[in-house]
C-alpha cells in the first residue's frame, strides 16, 4: 500500500509537456531508463542533442524521447530550452552560406543582365546605322525612280518643241518657197520686158531716117 501511495505521489507531482529541450554545451550527459543513477544506461547524449520533452518530475528528472523514438529520464538541470552555441553557429553560418549563394547568385544575374544590355544597346546601335543606311538607300532609291519621270516630261517637252520647230520650218520653207516663186515671176517679167523692149527697139530705129548734116 506504501509503494501505491508514492506512485501516486510520483504521478500527481510530474507534469507533461509537449516541448523541445537541449543537451546544454557544458557537458556530456546519460540517457537512463529511471529516474535515478542507479538505473541502466540507454545511452550516452552529446551536448546540443535534441530532446522532446514527455514530462518533467519534481526530483530534478525529465522524460525524453530522442529523435529517433529512443525514450529515457536524463537529469533536467542539464537541459535548456535553446539549442547550444555551436548549434547556433552552425545554423548561422548555414544561414550564411544560404545568403551568400543567393548573393552569388543575384550578382550572377546582375552580370547576366547588364551584359544582355551591352548586347542590347550594340544591337540597337547596330539597327540604328543599319536604318540609316537604308534611309539613304531609300533617299537614292526615291532620286533614281525619279530620274525616269523627269527624264519622260523632259522627251515629252522636247517632242512638243521638235513637233514646233517641224511646223515653223514648214511654214519657212513654204515662205521660201512663196519667195523664190515670187523672184523668179520678177525676173520672168524683167526678161520679158527687156526682150520686148528690145524688139521694139529692133522695130523702131531701122525706120528712123537721120538726116545728113549740112557742110559749109
Amino acid at each position: 500500500m506504501k509503494h501505491l501511495i508514492i506512485i501516486f505521489l510520483l504521478i500527481t507531482s510530474s507534469t507533461a509537456y509537449a516541448e523541445t529541450q537541449y543537451v546544454s554545451d557544458k557537458l556530456r550527459i546519460t540517457l537512463r531508463t529511471g529516474q535515478g543513477t542507479q538505473f541502466q544506461i540507454i545511452r550516452a547524449l552529446e551536448s546540443g542533442t535534441k530532446l522532446e520533452v514527455i514530462e518533467q518530475t519534481e526530483n530534478g528528472y525529465t522524460h525524453v524521447k530522442t529523435e529517433d523514438g529512443t525514450e529515457g529520464w536524463v537529469r533536467s538541470q542539464y537541459l535548456i530550452p535553446e539549442p547550444i552555441a555551436a548549434d547556433k553557429l552552425a545554423r548561422a553560418e548555414k544561414q550564411l552560406e544560404k545568403y551568400k549563394a543567393q548573393l552569388a547568385a543575384v550578382k550572377k544575374e546582375r552580370n547576366e543582365l547588364r551584359k544582355e544590355k551591352k548586347e542590347l544597346s550594340n544591337s540597337k546601335n547596330s539597327l540604328t546605322a543599319k536604318s540609316s543606311s537604308l534611309e539613304a538607300e531609300l533617299a537614292r532609291l526615291s532620286k533614281v525612280a525619279a530620274k525616269p519621270i523627269l527624264l519622260d516630261k523632259e522627251n515629252r517637252n522636247l517632242q512638243q518643241e521638235n513637233v514646233k520647230l517641224e511646223k515653223d520650218l514648214q511654214m519657212i520653207h513654204q515662205e521660201n518657197q512663196v519667195l523664190k516663186d515670187q523672184a523668179n515671176r520678177e525676173w520672168f517679167i524683167a526678161g520679158a520686158a527687156v526682150l520686148l523692149g528690145g524688139i521694139l527697139l529692133g522695130l523702131v530705129i531701122p525706120k528712123i531716117r537721120f538726116k545728113p548734116k549740112s557742110t559749109w
